[in-house]
């Protein structure tokens, strides 16, 4: 009988704290119902009405090899947005205007190939063009064809703000439009039309037009330009490497400068007359060359599309925008106003 009353005593002992057990189940149900609620608010207070607005357009004259590598890091372009949605911002209260985004890639120095985005944005009331230009992969930078954007599965297309999309529930779009306003004004981004899986499908020379693919702009600013004087030349000398040299028409005599290369022995004597008749030649083609090219801008500056192009002109402004740094994104160390042959340089650097 003891050896049993032990045992009961012992069972009893263990059973007696049911309220002891169950504060623990009581703890755990309560700290499970505060984990189930805490990442939903953390959420939405990241969620921004154009945090998606940079990846929106096609990265256009990028090589698609590396287009995926491009989105590797979260870009900030925090500060674009701010333009759109802070009173006094560039893009804040532009009356009829519209906004047109385009993108391209930099690389951060000539030492890496990490692709740094850029976007360009024109205010203006109407597209910059329906046109893109495609520079020729072997010819030099003048050397470009014009076609429609739609020949390249390329348009101008409106940007959805995620406020403005389903799924956004009304209280982070209150939280939205309390920051930027009734609205902003309309969005829109050259974007590519073309899938993504069939880029990489297309033929050999279709491929690489998309990579030289260039924004272009009817630029009524062109005939400003100063006709180039100087000539390069490239003459011939076998069994020797040709002789590359730059002859100014307007500075230089031909037979004083052969001259003068004869005596710093980069040309013989004997190559005197030869390379007269061939610079000659040279300086011949480069004038024709410049001829042409006036009579093309004088034909351009008659035409009723010049006139329209040169009012449009005066009244664009054209914004370069780098992303803004971030802990987790590489130092952009350069930035410059250019951005293409067509476009030259931004009024500003955001």
């Amino acid at each position: 009988m003891r050896k049993g009353a032990k045992r009961k005593t012992r069972s009893a002992s263990t059973e007696e704290p049911t309220t002891t057990t169950a504060k623990p189940k009581a703890t755990a149900t309560r700290a499970k119902r505060v984990k189930a609620t805490q990442p939903e608010p953390e959420y939405v207070e990241e969620q921004r009405n154009l945090q998606d607005l940079w990846k929106a357009p096609f990265p256009i004259g990028t090589e698609l090899d590396l287009l995926d590598s491009l989105y590797k890091y979260d870009w900030d372009f925090s500060n674009l947005e701010k333009e759109f949605e802070e009173e006094g911002g560039k893009f804040h209260g532009i009356g009829d205007n519209k906004v047109y985004l385009f993108a391209q890639t930099e690389t951060r120095n000539q030492w890496d190939l990490v692709l740094i985005p850029t976007l360009v944005a024109v205010v203006a009331p109407r597209p910059p063009s329906d046109e893109i230009a495609i520079r020729s992969v072997q010819k030099e930078q003048d050397e470009k064809v014009v076609v429609p954007m739609r020949s390249m599965k390329m348009d101008w297309i409106p940007y959805i703000p995620l406020e403005q999309r389903e799924g956004w529930n009304s209280e982070r779009a209150s939280k939205s439009k309390a920051k930027s306003g009734p609205h902003l004004p309309p969005i829109f981004v050259l974007g590519c039309t073309q899938r993504k899986a069939s880029l990489k499908q297309m033929k050999e020379d279709r491929w690489m037009k998309f990579q030289y693919c260039m924004p272009y702009l009817l630029n009524p600013n062109e005939e400003e330009k100063e006709q180039i004087t100087v000539v390069d030349v490239l003459f011939p000398q076998e069994p020797k490497a040709p002789l590359f040299v730059q002859f100014d028409w307007d500075m230089d005599e031909v037979e004083e400068y052969t001259d003068e290369l004869i005596a710093a022995e980069e040309l013989s004597a004997e190559q005197k007359e030869e390379f007269m008749v061939f610079l000659k030649e040279e300086v011949k083609k480069a004038k024709r060359k410049n001829r042409e090219e006036r009579e093309a801008k004088k034909k351009l500056m008659e035409d009723p599309k010049f006139q329209e192009a040169k009012a449009y002109f005066e009244n664009l402004r054209i914004y370069k925008v780098y992303p803004a740094q971030s802990p987790s994104t590489p130092v952009v160390e350069m930035k410059t106003k250019y951005i293409n042959y067509y476009y030259g340089q931004a009024h500003e650097i955001i």
